[in-house]
């Protein structure tokens, strides 16, 4: 199921899903080890011999994010039970704290007692074995540990700090389910202590008059000993919850400080929102998509994919996978957030090999993450390696400093990003064509040559040779420029089809030749994205429109797909009509390709429909996913994505800067 809310302070990560169910919790890193395993922990409500599960289809809820924040607003009503709920949720914006605020609301014509129930089901250091929970007498509260790592769980109402029963058990063992069982009577057993595979339920009573509501809070500490989650648990009584969720609050509004509307100016200052103006709507998804990349921003500068456990297959989007990171990253730099990009690029300079290139992806400690790209190929070693992520990593760090002109920071990365890979990328070419030597496409599916590789590179060669020229390494400069020039000779020769008007998705070398790969993929978009070809080119212009010819959707959804015949997470066997699931990011590229095109005010309102179309099909929390059902246009893969959510906010910003671009005069 997927992820609706994600909240965190890039240390602490705390997920729901659409049924409001806690998901996950990620601690120390963002999209590391997550101690819930995608186990859910429940919340249910009990009042005179009733019970239910907010999971239930009795519940009508909402989920949002209160205005400006990072800060969860649930609501949800159970007309059957007469209740209604109001529901804030915040990670604490400096210290690894998780703080529910729950408003109740008795909805009948008498006063009653209403419990709230939360379960938790741990796994701490992602194994159910060798756990420990407690209920802990000294701090009034359930302490669940393994090794370094611990959980302190609390609550406080009108009566004080302090949970009113607890259950504690072993789950999952023989018939025994869990002691979330025990709750839906509305009375827990008290069983002091567990350990093994266990989980653990506590209980809140409230005593609310008829037509009357009050106010609980419940909360999580993370630390690594005993001492350190107490101590917060002291902090939040000391100070109250109210205290961590307002300047939780405060802080988040003081982040979002830029509205992309207000860049919308003539020269002479004047707002040009008369003549475009971009729906609400879509300045809404704009800002919930700076929320949700700043939720997949680790504190050591990864940025995390996706953490969506429920992906099929034994692993997950939980890694940073280079470009992903540098296209993220450019979008970030063009909405001014210069700290988390500044930390990504520390973080690249810290994993790129001593040859210079990027492994397939990594956690967000630095180690190498999982990979199925092999080192070896029909008894010959290879390189397992995208090499489009290395380049965009060179050639986002550019825009990087054309943004901030951080001098300082590069003159620390110059060797890094910029020579290290640099000459990588000159090595690794065919010295008689000057293209790339083959490597895996962006889908990671197929070794080969391909143009969007080709392309990055070329960019990325470039833009080391615009460092070099800014550091005055003039041994350098002539070298990269002149690598990168040939590089695009080359792919004029090679990747460029002038039978089909278009450019290859790829070639593959065979027996002293080349064998043509004439699929239409819409990663050839990447030939005027990064700089290689100018948009106007008659090469980009038959490659867009082979791309909007063939891969779009035919049915109600719409949209564009990867490539003809998509076979990941596959509907239909129509692929006349889809020939791929509609992917977010597909539609967004081909935005970025209206507006790099249009030459006037009306060419470029037609990008505005096509962000429409983005919006329309966000989660109701305004969540992006991967990919949609061609079909019902539900979700499908992992939700959100980060990368659908950083292509967004880079289209927005591409829309304004073109229409900044034009002069009164050019207005139609």
């Amino acid at each position: 199921m997927s992820r609706e809310l994600p909240i965190s302070n890039g240390s602490l990560l705390i997920n729901f899903d659409a049924d409001y169910l806690l998901r996950d919790i990620y601690f120390p890193n963002v999209g590391g080890i997550n101690h819930t395993l995608g186990h859910p922990s429940r919340f249910g409500v009990w009042t005179e011999g009733q019970f239910s599960w907010i999971s239930s289809p009795d519940w009508e809820k909402s989920l949002r994010y209160q205005d400006g924040t990072l800060i969860t607003h649930v609501t949800a009503v159970n007309s059957v039970m007469g209740i209604k709920l109001t529901i804030n949720d915040a990670v604490d914006c400096l210290e690894n704290i998780y703080i529910r605020r729950m408003e109740v609301e008795n909805l009948s014509e008498q006063d009653r007692q209403i419990r709230i129930l939360i379960s938790h089901d741990l796994h701490i250091w992602e194994t159910r074995v060798g756990d420990t929970v407690y209920y802990d007498p000294r701090t009034s509260s359930i302490i669940q540990y393994k090794r370094t790592r611990y959980f302190l769980i609390n609550a406080s109402h009108s009566n004080g700090a302090g949970i009113d029963q607890y259950a504690i058990g072993i789950q999952e063992y023989g018939e025994t389910e869990g002691t979330w069982r025990d709750a839906e009577d509305g009375i827990l057993g008290g069983n002091p202590i567990a350990d093994g595979n266990v989980d653990s339920t506590i209980a809140l009573h409230l005593d609310i008059p008829a037509g009357g509501k009050t106010v609980a809070h419940y909360w999580i500490t993370a630390g690594r000993k005993y001492g350190e989650v107490t101590a917060l648990n002291r902090m939040i009584i000391d100070h109250s919850p109210d205290y961590y969720i307002n300047r939780t609050a405060s802080y988040w509004r003081a982040w979002l400080r830029k509205d992309p509307r207000t860049k919308l100016a003539h020269s002479d200052g004047q707002t040009m929102a008369e003549d475009v103006i971009l729906p609400d709507n879509i300045i809404d998804l704009y800002k919930n998509s700076l929320f949700i990349l700043s939720a997949h921003i680790d504190n050591s500068g990864a940025i995390i994919a996706a953490n969506d456990m429920d992906i099929e297959g034994m692993d997950s989007y939980s890694y940073m996978w280079p470009r992903d990171g540098a296209m993220i990253a450019y979008a970030l730099d063009e909405a001014g957030y210069l700290e988390p990009t500044k930390r990504f690029f520390q973080f690249c300079a810290n994993v790129i090999t001593s040859e210079g290139y990027f492994l397939h992806k990594y956690n967000p400690d630095r180690s190498f993450g999982s990979s199925w790209l092999p080192w070896v190929s029909d008894g010959q070693i290879q390189l397992p390696i995208q090499e489009d992520e290395t380049a965009l990593v060179v050639w986002s760090f550019w825009h990087h400093f054309q943004k901030h002109k951080d001098i300082e920071f590069i003159r620390r990365l110059y060797e890094p990003l910029v020579t290290r890979p640099g000459d990588f990328m000159i090595r690794y070419r065919d010295e008689a064509t000057g293209l790339p030597l083959p490597s895996y496409d962006l889908w990671e599916e197929r070794r080969g040559i391909h143009t969007f590789t080709a392309s990055a590179v070329c960019a990325g060669l470039t833009a080391a040779a615009n460092f070099s020229e800014v550091c005055g390494d003039t041994a350098r400069i002539d070298q990269f420029r002149a690598a990168s020039e040939k590089m695009k000779t080359a792919i004029n020769k090679h990747l460029y089809s002038e039978e089909h008007r278009r450019f290859l998705r790829k070639i593959v070398p065979r027996d002293g030749d080349y064998e043509k790969d004439l699929t239409v993929d819409s990663s050839m978009y990447g030939t005027f994205a990064f700089g290689a070809y100018d948009v106007h080119d008659e090469k980009v212009k038959g490659t867009m429109q082979a791309i909007h010819e063939k891969l779009t959707v035919k049915t109600d959804v719409g949209g564009i797909a990867r490539y003809e015949g998509d076979p990941y997470q596959k509907i239909t066997e129509d692929v006349q009509n889809v020939p791929g699931n509609p992917w977010i990011i597909c539609k967004l590229w081909m935005a970025q390709y209206v507006i790099a095109e249009a030459e006037t005010i009306s060419e470029l309102q037609k990008a505005v429909p096509m962000l429409q179309w983005v919006a329309k099909h966000a989660l109701g929390s305004g969540m992006l996913p991967e990919q949609l059902d061609p079909y019902t246009g539900k979700s499908i893969s992992v939700s959100p994505l980060a990368w659908s959510h950083g292509e967004f906010i880079l289209t927005v910003h591409k829309f304004i800067n073109k229409l900044n671009s034009f002069s009164v005069g050019c207005k139609d």
